[in-house]
């Protein structure tokens, strides 16, 4: 009995459809490892905001408090007694909220817009959590150099050059000058930090940003 060979349009159908289903296999492996890429991008990007977000809280909160003790016992040139001098410039404290507020709420707004799993959203997650970095980055930047070309002056007392001047100086009551050194030295160290620390975040989400674009709307998290 004679058997029949294969044709030679089946044999070409057969190896055409063996190419194509490999050609998708290695997509999607491609795809799945860039997915798997995003996601540990975006956990590390994520991450880093909110250690950012922390922070600018810290320097905020000492911040504000360093101010509101100096608007409480400062009192007027009628007094006798002067707990602060007269020439006094409280501008670099007044950075450090102002420059906290932008990186908070920058941070804030970008890591919010980042998790939101609307289909239509997922090309611009990287680029809200640039916006963000960028922001916050210019923030804590400018209050940095603001503090740094004001305390420059050998003529005019700071917030705390004056407080720790007088930090061992005992005190039953406010302004205890010892916890406004101490609170004014935290904010300079914390918001100081703040800067590289944006730098870094700006650099991983521009990178989320690059593969955002390359993935396209596939979403960061299962299920």
């Amino acid at each position: 009995m004679a058997t029949t060979s294969p044709s030679p349009v089946a044999s070409g159908l057969k190896n055409q459809l063996s190419m194509s289903d490999f050609e998708m296999e290695a997509s999607s492996i491609e795809t799945s490892s860039r997915i798997r890429t995003l996601r540990a991008i975006n956990a590390l990007r994520s991450a880093l905001t909110w250690l950012s977000i922390v922070l600018a809280v810290v320097v905020l909160g000492v911040s504000a408090d360093a101010l509101d003790t100096y608007y409480a016992t400062s009192v007027g040139p009628e007094f006798f007694l002067q707990l602060w001098p007269a020439q006094f410039d409280v501008r670099p404290t007044q950075a450090f909220v102002a420059g906290s507020v932008v990186v908070l709420v920058a941070n804030l707004v970008a890591q919010v817009l980042g998790e939101i799993r609307a289909p239509a959203r997922y090309p611009y997650r990287g680029m809200y959590a640039v916006a963000g970095s960028l922001v916050g980055f210019i923030g804590a930047l400018v209050a940095i150099g603001f503090y740094y070309s004001v305390n420059a002056s050998t003529s005019i007392d700071t917030l705390q050059s004056w407080s720790c001047r007088w930090e061992h100086v005992a005190m039953g009551s406010r302004p205890h000058f010892g916890t406004l050194c101490k609170e004014s030295k935290a904010g300079l160290a914390l918001a100081t930090l703040l800067v590289p620390l944006q730098i870094i975040v700006l650099g991983v989400a521009c990178f989320q940003a690059t593969l955002d674009r390359k993935v396209g709307h596939l979403p960061l998290k299962r299920g």
